[in-house]
């Protein structure tokens, strides 16, 4: 009993000897395991500024009124939420600049302000924000209560200093029996979303998640394709059969573009059917975003498992790459919130774009990023040519 236990203590360590030699005989393995998280752990930390933007905002005066027109003059209505960039008297066209994102904000103050105040009500100023975000639209009503803080301070500061006379020289004699809560909250606000879709949780974190989905099956099909053909001599074969780098390249995209679309448009039906998030947009461009997602990381997959030298480092390699798209892809925090520099290396992941124009097209109707689209092609044909080169270099370099 005891030697049979002996014995397979001893099978068991030469086991665990020849696999701690296959991973010491690959330094690449040791790197991408070690280096490949602290690396992105300290691109995070380096990179995010946690600076998040104030909302671009417009005022709506009324045309005739003694509202200053200068957005400097409200530059300390709510600072560090609100950047005033434009004070105007066209509500509509305001409103149709907010629709089409140009605008954050949109604050359009009354018409009657004086005569309200005079009979003794408050006045209602409209707040409007376009935001899917859920995030922010909790920003935008916080902001919307500083800047009706702010307003009514400014009032009553006024009030004080004119004896209750609330600004006589703007509402004429004074006004006498103002009730108290009117005096403490001479204005309130009127505030809309006029996003398509109401910002939910699930309505906008959906479209992220299937893009990520997207994105790391194509990546983890195909990382490890090259390597095993490496691994078991296919490539001698390759080397002396009637078949060129570019018809091999192209079979491997095929043939993971239709097990990874297949698992898309299951995924897909589900949210939309199941979840319940909205697909405002044309199922056709729909589709077009998910075929150039697929396009894009099947390029990362193809790379990775030519310049792997195991399936191990080729799965390291791809989970570094899920991992960085945690990250810096908008997926968790907004990609403005990262410095500069950081954000043109989350660009460079097909997530980042696909998360944008999925979640526009979903939850608005329409794509407002379009130049995105582009950049997800032009990172397809780039590291389709680049994998076409790899290969090219490991075929001819076959033992």
């Amino acid at each position: 009993m005891v030697r049979a236990l002996s014995q397979s203590i001893v099978r068991m360590a030469s086991f665990t000897g020849k696999e701690l030699r296959e991973v010491l005989r690959r330094p690449g393995v040791l790197l991408s395991l070690i280096l490949g998280p602290f690396l992105v752990m300290f691109l995070f930390g380096l990179g995010y500024s946690g600076y998040r933007a104030p909302f671009v905002t417009e005022i709506v005066v009324p045309a005739e009124s003694n509202f200053p027109t200068d957005p400097e003059d409200y530059a300390e209505l709510a600072p560090g939420r609100l950047d005033v960039r434009n004070v105007g008297t066209d509500a509509a066209a305001a409103e149709q600049r907010l629709r089409d994102g140009e605008i954050d904000l949109l604050v359009v103050a009354p018409e009657n302000a004086a005569a309200e105040l005079r009979a003794g009500r408050q006045t209602t100023i409209r707040v409007a924000w376009n935001q899917i975000d859920p995030v922010y639209d909790q920003l935008a009503q916080l902001a919307t209560s500083i800047l009706v803080s702010s307003l009514n301070a400014e009032i009553i500061e006024q009030a004080a200093t004119a004896g209750i006379s609330l600004a006589e020289g703007e509402l004429g004699p004074a006004v006498n029996d103002i009730p108290p809560d009117v005096i403490a909250r001479p204005t309130t606000a009127e505030t809309e979303n006029v996003a398509p879709t109401e910002p939910k949780v699930t309505n906008f974190f959906g479209p992220a998640v299937f893009a990520l989905i997207i994105q790391h099956l194509a990546v983890t099909l195909t990382a490890l394709s090259m390597v095993r053909e490496r691994l078991s001599g296919q490539m001698d074969l390759f080397r002396v059969a009637p078949v060129s780098s570019m018809e091999l390249l192209v079979g491997k995209y095929v043939a993971y573009a239709v097990l990874s679309l297949a698992v898309s448009a299951v995924v897909g039906a589900l949210l939309v059917g199941v979840l319940g998030v909205p697909l405002l947009g044309s199922i056709g461009l729909f589709v077009g975003i998910v075929l150039l997602l697929t396009f894009a990381s099947l390029g990362y997959g193809l790379l990775i498992s030519l310049v792997a030298d195991s399936e191990r480092q080729a799965v390291q390699l791809s989970m570094l790459v899920l991992l960085a798209s945690v990250f810096f892809s908008g997926f968790v925090l907004p990609v403005t919130d990262f410095a500069q520099w950081m954000q043109y290396v989350a660009y460079a992941l097909p997530v980042t774009h696909g998360i944008a124009t999925l979640q526009q097209l979903m939850l608005r109707g329409v794509v407002l990023d379009t130049w995105m689209l582009g950049i997800l092609l032009g990172i397809g044909l780039v590291l389709y040519l680049v994998s076409l080169l790899r290969l090219r270099r490991v075929i001819r370099t076959a033992d």
